[in-house]
């Protein structure tokens, strides 16, 4: 069996449930259109088509801001100039009291980091954000090492994002893990990055559920070296049950 020293992890996805994140944005939504006599239902259609013009503006895998991209697009409901302050409080609230993280993450973090794993990100996400999401669990000090998007200036699969996790740890790429949802960015881009995968959720469960698999092991993917449904999953893949 390989042994491996460090695990890197995706938040949205892998950490933290994204229908439950975009269960915070509609709740929000509604309130906000509500206190200004605007339907929801367009309010949410428009503000999601301008955060995905905001997202699709980005040149090849360069990173833009996330919070730039919310701004834009509640300016876009109201059609006209807007503080954040008149959003980004309630947002924040509305948000953090939907959220959820995937199950038995929390548990997994814990015991992974008491076995003396180094425990990384690697997240296309703002670093402020991504502090929010992991102190919400209280999870943040479990963590070694923090790669966001907005840090690098790039997103995943870019390998400059891989190059300064694995730098800041000083892990051997062989004796790491990347746990991750996407296909693209985190099997194949975490392959390049010479570290083992493992596919968790999203397109990336997806193509391994159409492969063969021994155990946790999925056989006849270049990208991807193990897939599972449960978290706890990782501590027998490293050894640390």
């Amino acid at each position: 069996m390989t042994e491996y020293d460090a695990v890197f992890l995706d938040i949205g996805g892998v950490v933290v449930s994204l229908p439950s994140v975009r269960q915070g944005y509609v709740d929000f939504l509604e309130e906000f259109a509500a206190e200004r006599g605007i339907d929801p239902g367009p309010a949410l259609e428009t503000w999601r088509e301008r955060l995905g013009e905001h997202f699709d503006s980005a040149d090849g895998t360069e990173y833009v801001s996330a919070a730039d991209g919310y701004h834009k697009a509640f300016q876009a409901v109201v059609d006209g100039d807007l503080g954040r302050e008149a959003w980004k409080p309630g947002f924040e609230t509305a948000t953090k009291a939907a959220m959820e993280v995937e199950p038995n993450i929390v548990e997994t973090i814990r015991a992974l980091d008491e076995a003396g794993l180094y425990l990384g990100v690697i997240s296309d996400i703002d670093t402020r954000e991504a502090h929010r999401i992991l102190d919400r669990f209280g999870i943040d000090d479990a963590f070694d090492g923090l790669t966001t998007s907005e840090a690098v200036g790039y997103k995943k699969p870019d390998q400059r994002m891989f190059e300064d996790a694995l730098d800041t740890s000083r892990i051997d790429p062989a004796a790491g893990l990347m746990v991750g949802d996407r296909y693209d960015h985190d099997m194949q881009g975490g392959t390049e990055a010479g570290l083992d995968t493992v596919a968790y959720n999203g397109t990336a469960f997806e193509r391994a559920e159409e492969l063969e698999r021994d155990g946790y092991r999925v056989v006849g993917d270049d990208a991807i070296d193990y897939a599972v449904e449960d978290h706890r999953a990782l501590l027998e893949i490293v050894g640390a049950e």
